[in-house]
């Protein structure tokens, strides 16, 4: 979907398919690496290990991880490095992270001035060459993997990069959870859960910081694991506690989530 403000559509060049909107991946790209860079100090810490992401379970309930003691980490968008600590704080004896934003890796290399970090700065789908095949023991994605422009890229990048046997676990938001809006006690469907429109924000958490994200289904996020060579062997649709629900219109609200989901984990294996 093409988001706006009113009638006022912003200074970004799309292209049509088959009568839908799209934007030219490389623009998105550069527009998303302003926006984090722009955003970062927003996000320290948040959306990070041992929580998946808004009203889900942990880490320490869920055991998606395994033992991570001696284990060779990958973190797919791992911003402020607040993740790679939780694994470090778990024995992990080789971590590794990639993300767009070099404001958020500044962060990160703060956080974690250790030899065995390997940081990198680039989008996730164009790690080719800077992560090593068959390598990791575990690769996980906290509240990020959504982010990419290229699904199939991103995914074929993580299961080469995997030993065999490895496990790659990533949580991202709901597909039906933003095509839903809270107005006057109710929660009404506003979007089709099924358009592939790019969504466009003019105004990303600060006035005047545009992003772009791609619209996936749940389907899709499956199949295209599937594709890559990935076992799926935990699929985790997250639920908020009726007894913390309290009515909001916020986007992100217990009232909200206690009705769908706002969080989903995904658990594979190559």
């Amino acid at each position: 979907m093409v988001e706006n403000r009113g009638n006022a559509y912003f200074n970004i060049e799309f292209y049509r398919e088959k009568g839908r909107i799209f934007m030219d991946a490389e623009k998105a790209l550069t527009i998303n690496k302003n926006c984090w860079n722009s955003i970062a100090q927003h996000f320290n810490g948040k959306d990070a290990l041992p929580f998946y992401g808004p009203y889900s379970q942990n880490e320490e309930e869920l055991q998606l991880l395994g033992n991570i003691n001696q284990t060779a980490v990958l973190d797919i968008g791992c911003g402020s490095g607040h993740s790679l600590e939780y694994v470090r704080n778990k024995g992990a004896k080789e971590l590794w992270g990639v993300d767009i934003s070099e404001a958020q890796l500044q962060t990160a290399r703060k956080l974690l001035p250790y030899e065995y970090v390997s940081l990198h700065c680039c989008p996730m789908e164009e790690a080719k060459g800077i992560l090593p095949s068959n390598h990791f023991d575990i690769v996980y994605s906290i509240y990020a993997l959504g982010w990419t422009m290229d699904l199939p890229k991103t995914l074929s990048l993580v299961y080469s990069s995997l030993k065999k046997g490895g496990i790659f676990v990533f949580s991202w938001e709901h597909p039906f959870y933003p095509t839903l809006d809270v107005k006057e006690g109710r929660i009404e469907v506003e979007q089709a859960y099924s358009s592939s429109q790019d969504r466009v924000f003019d105004s990303f958490k600060e006035e005047g910081i545009q992003a772009v994200m791609k619209r996936r289904t749940m389907s899709t996020y499956i199949n295209e694991l599937i594709q890559a060579g990935f076992t799926i062997e935990r699929l985790i649709e997250c639920e908020c506690s009726e007894e913390d629900v309290f009515y909001s219109e916020r986007y992100y609200s217990s009232f909200k989530a206690s009705k769908v989901p706002a969080t989903f984990i995904l658990k594979a294996r190559k």
